[in-house]
């Protein structure tokens, strides 16, 4: 232990110091980002912070560059680097209590379409989620390739932004779809998977979960699992799970039905549309990073923080809608909050700037019905990940609300499409901005 912890140490500070010496212009903007970092109240729903033993991972495995799987490459010196993937893919599946993992997916948009080029054909109907209710470019939106190489239908959600099972299964019978997505980036309500798998077994449809967004929920326990209802999951790592960059396809119970050549199972599906269909060299790196993740996930320490992040979230809504904020759906079940800030009178990107000019950095996003372009929008799409692992609660979720209150109420319209911020206002909250950070200051060992 000693020992590796000393060499890991000195990279570290090798590695450092050489940057500081070879490249001052990058060391300094790699600093700058590491104190916006520490000194912003990062809110992004599609974010988390890795902690520095999964950064730590990478910085050997690196070196290796390999193609093929754990006993199975194309490379020779991969003794190690087989040994790590190996115990990644054992701790996923025991993390996600799943039958298959492919740990090697460069992220979550390539995981799903790994799924959907090993499944389906040129001109195949899929059934997903619109991107103004909720759901992803990879889940069949138009500018995505997913949207053109296939046939998309969408479904929506209701007037009140929830999801409208009958009219998902009235579109399955319609359309016959041969995948159907569930899954979503901005959809803030439980997703009941069995209601999917009921509807996609009805037509005869594989069904693909995405819980890029929801990943530390699930493993928690915090929000439905959907490995054994759903053909395939798929989830980036570095969004709820505080890892590294990268992707992962998950197989409950159906793994070793036949997939759709009748001739390999599901799990040998994917195992070939992953390598060498789809990607070529594995990032061993990430791979290493991911382990050390999902050793982490498995802890009881992350589990009360998902449940921590689902209790900030609700708070932050409740104290958003008694400032007479509309929030989609009137609450969340997740970490995230969707607000319509159009209804205020204001852009969804004119928040955005003026937020993040304050150092509370959130995301413009698409509300159900948005008129807006994706550039604008009219909303706002908050998150708790990175709150809760500072450790704040229902107190400072009180204060987040009335902070973006003061910024938000505070614009003024020069024109169409710009606001002005009062300096005075701006100063004051970039000042309780950095209280509060300086009070909940990211952990080394989050858990």
């Amino acid at each position: 232990m000693t020992i590796s912890k000393t060499l890991l140490s000195s990279l570290s500070e090798i590695g450092d110091e050489l940057l500081q010496q070879n490249d001052p212009v990058l060391h300094n903007l790699l600093l700058q980002e590491y104190h916006r970092q520490m000194n912003s109240l990062y809110m992004v729903a599609a974010s988390s912070i890795a902690d520095p033993s999964v950064l730590a991972g990478g910085m050997i495995a690196t070196n290796v560059t390999t193609e093929g799987y754990p006993g199975n490459r194309y490379h020779a010196g991969c003794k190690y680097v087989d040994e790590i993937e190996n115990l990644a893919i054992d701790r996923a599946k025991a993390v996600f209590k799943a039958q298959y993992a492919n740990l090697q997916p460069h992220s979550g948009s390539s995981a799903n379409q790994i799924v959907l080029f090993s499944l389906l054909k040129p001109g195949d109907t899929i059934l997903g989620m619109e991107l103004n209710s909720g759901g992803h470019l990879t889940h069949g939106a138009k500018a995505s390739v997913t949207g053109q190489y296939f046939c998309p239908i969408s479904y929506t959600v209701n007037n009140d932004g929830w999801l409208d099972y009958e009219e998902i299964l009235h579109l399955a019978r319609q359309y016959q779809p041969k995948l159907i997505i569930c899954g979503a980036s901005s959809y803030t309500r439980t997703i009941y998977y069995q209601k999917f798998r009921e509807i996609a077994d009805e037509v005869g449809a594989y069904l693909l979960a995405d819980i890029s967004h929801i990943a530390g929920l699930v493993v928690a326990d915090a929000h439905p699992s959907p490995i054994d209802h759903a053909h395939f999951t798929t989830t980036s790592t570095y969004k709820q799970l505080f890892g590294p960059r990268g992707g992962l396809i998950l197989i409950g119970k159906d793994y070793e039905k036949l997939g759709p050549d009748n001739n390999k199972t599901l799990a040998e599906t994917i195992q070939k549309a992953v390598f060498p269909f789809f990607q070529g060299t594995p990032n061993l790196s990430a791979i290493a990073g991911k382990a050390t993740m999902l050793q982490r996930l498995s802890t009881q320490e992350f589990k009360t923080l998902a449940h921590r992040i689902i209790s900030n979230a609700q708070a932050l809504a409740s104290n958003l809608k008694a400032m007479n904020y509309k929030v989609i759906t009137g609450g969340t079940d997740t970490h995230m909050v969707l607000v319509d800030v159009h209804a205020s009178g204001v852009t969804g990107l004119g928040a955005e700037l003026a937020l993040e000019a304050c150092n509370i950095i959130v995301n413009k996003n698409k509300i159900p019905g948005d008129q807006a372009n994706a550039r604008v929008t009219s909303g706002i799409r908050l998150g708790t990940n990175v709150l809760a692992l500072r450790g704040m609660g229902a107190k400072e979720m009180s204060q987040c609300a009335e902070l973006i209150h003061q910024v938000i109420s505070s614009l003024k319209k020069t024109d169409k499409e710009n606001y002005v911020l009062d300096q005075q206002i701006q100063e004051s909250v970039c000042t309780q901005v950095q209280q509060l950070c300086n009070s909940f200051p990211i952990p080394n060992y989050p858990f």
